[in-house]
């Protein structure tokens, strides 16, 4: 498995919006946007994104969707903080630690009386486009995320659009929000972005998602045969890379000579991202991590992933290149 982003660089707030079919939560969410200085993002505005980076929305898999909006609303919350309002948007960055995410609900015959007026339809044809509405909710749910049902304990303020209106539930979200203390942190960094993208272009190119242009590949020789199988990756989804293109000093003595050095294996000009792959015995992988560790923090700017045997094993074979290359 891909090892998780570090999203503690720096966070962004990240509010989604959300609700049952005819709850108005899309007005709320245009509101909290306002009322907050953040940029709103609908389920109209992505799938605009979408079609304009990646193609034309109809052509790409449901089950891609998430992987496109994860890539889009990381590269927006670099310069701006995000309301979203977007069908499973609340599944997407869980462990952001700047989320909010917030659910409204209303019983079915007040879902019914917003059709009628906002529609200016007969009770009838509100029930059957409400229906339709929750079927077609329903359906985009399953097929992004693999399940239709909301679950509540994905949500972390649900609110009765029939206790509280529209004014009232924005007043709650503002509060919530000013609480957390959300806007006062900063932006998502660039360096976690750079390692979301990363992460990104392997799954999307599950689904046939690739840049246009074909990375120019560079045969070299390498010093593990683990470092050959990530280079065959790295050239399959074509992304580019440089084999051990610097050495960063870790230790010097008293008149400036290097007494240590550590020479990641991989940099990722795209992403501006070096990776390093562990795959030996044990104690030599405590004293990597020690090197890591120490690149870190003389060079904090340095955007590094280490990738684990089983990290590399299981990229190849989830993301489908041949199975020889995993051995």
């Amino acid at each position: 498995m891909v090892a998780r982003v570090r999203y503690d660089f720096y966070w962004m707030a990240f509010i989604t919006v959300s609700g049952e079919p005819a709850t108005r939560h899309e007005e709320l969410a245009r509101i909290a946007a306002q009322r907050l200085n953040c940029e709103l993002v609908t389920e109209a505005r992505l799938a605009d994104i979408i079609a304009s980076e990646f193609g034309a929305a109809e052509g790409i898999s449901d089950k891609a969707w998430p992987h496109l909006a994860l890539s889009i609303l990381a590269k927006l919350g670099t310069e701006q903080h995000l309301v979203v309002s977007s069908t499973g948007a609340e599944l997407l960055f869980r462990n952001l630690p700047g989320i909010l995410r917030v659910h409204v609900t209303e019983s079915e015959s007040r879902r019914l009386g917003n059709l009628m007026v906002d529609r200016r339809l007969e009770r009838e044809e509100a029930k059957d486009l409400l229906w339709d509405m929750e079927t077609e909710q329903s359906a985009l749910r399953k097929h992004r995320f693999g399940r239709a049902g909301v679950r509540f304990e994905s949500y972390d303020l649900v609110m009765n659009g029939e206790a509280l209106a529209i004014d009232q539930m924005a007043d709650v979200l503002e509060a919530a929000v000013k609480s957390k203390g959300m806007l006062d942190a900063g932006l998502f960094s660039l360096a976690a972005e750079a390692q979301l993208q990363f992460q990104v272009r392997l799954k999307l190119a599950r689904f046939g998602i690739v840049p246009p242009d074909r990375v120019h590949l560079v045969h070299k020789e390498f010093g593990h045969p683990s470092e050959q199988v990530f280079a065959n990756l790295l050239d399959f989804y074509r992304i580019a890379w440089e084999y051990e293109p610097r050495s960063f000093a870790l230790q010097w003595d008293k008149d400036g000579k290097v007494l240590e050095a550590f020479t990641p294996d991989f940099y990722l000009p795209e992403f501006d991202l070096y990776v390093e792959l562990t795959t030996m015995k044990q104690a030599n992988v405590t004293k990597k991590n020690r090197k890591i560790r120490l690149l870190r923090a003389i060079y904090p700017h340095v955007n590094i992933q280490v990738f684990y045997q089983k990290d590399v094993r299981d990229l190849v074979i989830k993301y489908g290149l041949p199975e020889r290359l995993a051995q």
